[in-house]
């Protein structure tokens, strides 16, 4: 589980809850320039941007869970189970991935998200694990920039692109559903209700926030989505970093609140924002709340060598 927020309300921002039962070894990973990323099927760009977002490092190739490059762009995997599909043959013609190649795959060569879109017109994602102790991970993907969002979502009749006017993606069911979930809940407000149950009867408010009586409140996928985004987009013009905290924090797993299939407890190991402007890279972990940066002006972006930062 995890929620996924691309906030312009003024500033352009982007935020990730990661919800997961175990680590995966994450820490902020900074890729250069001049680093040559190893794709599995397809040659990395002779041109590269730089990167930074949350990883496991494995032989040299960054797992990245969410990343933001130099000129801004963001992409972000969220799981997919049950939904994702990955092809077992690789096809002529197009860009064959690994699904954990797409975000640095993306990040390296395209300044903004419309250039991605383009380019996973062209791709093919495949269902090649990194190695068999690292198996796949079903995945679909937001991807922004300061002017628009897309998702993407691999299924059995190929690559669907959708245009995301909302900023919010979390899990399943696929995005077209959340999209018409949010019609359930399009009476919610932020201001006090009117009685409209019957004029016959002398019904008042008796408390502030009524108006929003009904958003749910539960961590399932359908709930995040439609609280991320009606939190969203009530935000005040002009709220920044901390504010995006605030709304990821609302969506948050608390640890004990949910157990997987096999009894582990769920909840959100970090939360990042990224602002794209400043060239900077928050977080905060489940066990500190302090927020730490990573910022693009710390690391050498025309060095050689992948730069790791531990939680």
């Amino acid at each position: 589980m995890c929620t996924c927020i691309a906030m312009r309300r003024g500033n352009w921002l982007f935020g990730r809850n990661m919800d997961i039962e175990r680590s995966f070894g994450e820490r902020v990973v900074a890729v250069p320039r001049d680093y040559k990323i190893r794709y599995k099927l397809v040659k990395g760009s002779e041109k590269r941007f730089a990167m930074i977002g949350m990883a496991t490092v494995q032989n040299g190739v960054p797992l990245f869970a969410e990343a933001c490059n130099e000129r801004g762009l963001c992409v972000a995997s969220l799981r997919f189970e049950g939904n994702a599909h990955y092809f077992p043959m690789q096809k002529d013609g197009v860009y064959n991935l690994a699904p954990y190649e797409v975000i640095p795959f993306l990040l390296e060569r395209c300044e903004t998200v419309m250039q991605a879109v383009c380019l996973l017109r062209s791709t093919r994602i495949v269902a090649l694990p990194f190695s068999p102790e690292l198996p796949l991970a079903p995945l679909h993907f937001l991807l922004a920039d300061a002017h628009g969002t897309f998702v993407a979502e691999p299924r059995t009749d190929g690559l669907h692109l959708y245009e995301n006017r909302v900023g919010v993606l979390t899990n399943n069911p696929p995005f077209p559903y959340q999209m018409q979930r949010l019609s359930d809940y399009m009476h919610l407000s932020v201001r006090q209700p009117h009685n409209s149950f019957s004029s016959e009867l002398p019904l008042r408010p008796y408390a502030l926030g009524m108006g929003a009586l009904g958003l749910p409140g539960d961590a399932s996928s359908c709930s995040r989505f439609v609280r991320a985004a009606f939190l969203t987009h009530n935000s005040p013009k002009g709220e920044g970093v901390a504010h995006l905290f605030h709304i990821l924090s609302s969506v948050a797993v608390v640890r004990g609140s949910v157990l997987t299939g096999a009894g582990e407890e769920e909840y959100t190991r970090y939360s990042c924002v990224v602002d794209p402007k400043e060239g900077a890279y928050y977080y905060r972990t489940y066990d500190d709340l302090q927020v730490r940066c990573v910022r693009f002006d710390q690391i050498q972006s025309d060095g050689t060598e992948i730069e790791e930062f531990p939680l």
